[in-house]
């Protein structure tokens, strides 16, 4: 049993009393309580549209093949993508037939190299998929100068960083889409689930068809993507497109609801832990902590040893849990590492050196509700 686990149950009888609604209306699957927790979490985000899904992979998957059966991106299409972040950043855009560019990250922020990126656009680069890691934003001034002028559609993948904020405007809401998760480990928990986020009504209309098999059921009769009859029976099980079955519970939007409501709070405590974290590794030479661009929503405390420590994570991590602190991986580590990059179309931008490096050096721990732990005086 850890002292300091990588996650914590945030729920109350809040959470317990929605659960229990829910199974007093006999309505579980998708319904009033999905379109209500979108409509909240599209208006918290400043965002105009909202379609949540099963997870955050699927929501991942769905924001790319909105874009693909909209004809905003081709197969063969280049798409940019940071080497550091999880599996599911990437599968679908292989999936969807895209080509994937790998591109360092940045050995202190975690997220995307601004420089690579910058030599790694090329004539053929049509989207950007750029994943605020571990709450921490990307640079999106800096982004959107470097892709200014160019026919590229920026992506975000912001499942791990919720609340997050680059000049006071939440992330998610910089690219044409951006993804959330709802995780039991992430910023609110919905046990499992996801969120696409948009301001492209077409965009939005083809999402809701996709999420749920394809269907015309869901897409609004004046919709600019599809032309539905008057015949109500006829539209009950009419496909447009192939779509998948992402279809959230009605128990995890009304779950949503209520953490909603505790999310300025959950981040306060998150950035609380953290100023404590970083103090406690300021003048450590041996370790390197993530630096913060803008408003990090912490989703957890990344390490990087370095000089002593260089190579020695084994005897770190080990050490972390006779303490009791529960350790993981920096997301996949390098991904191009991983044998699963054999079945996709692929190349590497120039070398992946900062990725390597965290690959073999980094770890993180997760951040979390520790009222229960006196983690001011836990001995790192």
């Amino acid at each position: 049993m850890y002292r300091y686990p990588l996650a914590k149950d945030t729920w109350d009888n809040e959470e317990i009393e929605a659960i229990n609604e829910v199974i007093r209306s006999k309505r579980y699957t998708m319904g009033p309580k999905v379109r209500e927790f979108e409509q909240k979490f599209a208006d918290y985000f400043g965002s105009k549209y909202a379609v949540m899904v099963n997870s955050g992979s699927s929501a991942n998957l769905l924001a790319v093949a909105s874009l693909v059966y909209s004809g905003r991106l081709n197969r063969g299409d280049e798409v940019i993508v940071p080497a550091v972040s999880w599996s599911t950043t990437y599968f679908p855009l292989y999936q969807l037939g895209l080509k994937l560019k790998f591109v360092d990250i940045d050995i202190e922020t975690l997220n995307i190299s601004l420089n690579k990126l910058q030599t790694a656009l090329s004539e053929k680069t049509r989207a950007i998929f750029a994943v605020n890691l571990l709450g921490n934003p990307n640079d999106f001034e800096e982004i959107q100068s470097i892709i200014s002028n160019r026919d590229i559609i920026l992506l975000e993948d912001n499942c791990e960083s919720m609340g997050a904020k680059f000049h006071d405007k939440y992330t998610g809401t910089f690219g044409l889409l951006g993804t959330y998760s709802t995780f039991y480990s992430h910023h609110i928990c919905t046990m499992e689930g996801g969120m696409v986020v948009t301001n492209d009504e077409e965009l939005y209309h083809y999402m809701l068809s996709i999420r749920a098999h394809g269907w015309t059921r869901d897409i609004p009769k004046d919709s600019k993507i599809y032309s539905k009859r008057d015949d109500e029976f006829y539209e009950l099980f009419n496909f447009v497109m192939p779509g998948f079955n992402m279809r959230p519970l009605e128990m995890e939007a009304a779950i949503g609801i209520k953490q909603l409501e505790k999310l300025d709070g959950f981040i306060s405590e998150r950035i609380r832990n953290a100023a404590i974290f970083k103090e406690k590794f300021r003048n450590n030479e041996n370790i390197l902590v993530q630096k913060e661009i803008g408003k990090s929503s912490w989703f957890g405390f990344s390490l990087v040893l370095r000089n002593d420590l260089e190579g020695k994570r084994d005897v770190v991590v080990k050490k972390f849990k006779e303490l009791g602190i529960e350790t993981r991986p920096i997301v996949a580590g390098d991904f191009t590492k991983n044998k699963a990059i054999e079945y996709m179309d692929y190349e590497i931008h120039e070398q992946l050196i900062n990725a390597d490096y965290i690959h073999k050096n980094g770890f993180f721990i997760g951040n979390n509700d520790y009222s229960d732990v006196d983690f001011e005086h836990l001995d790192f």
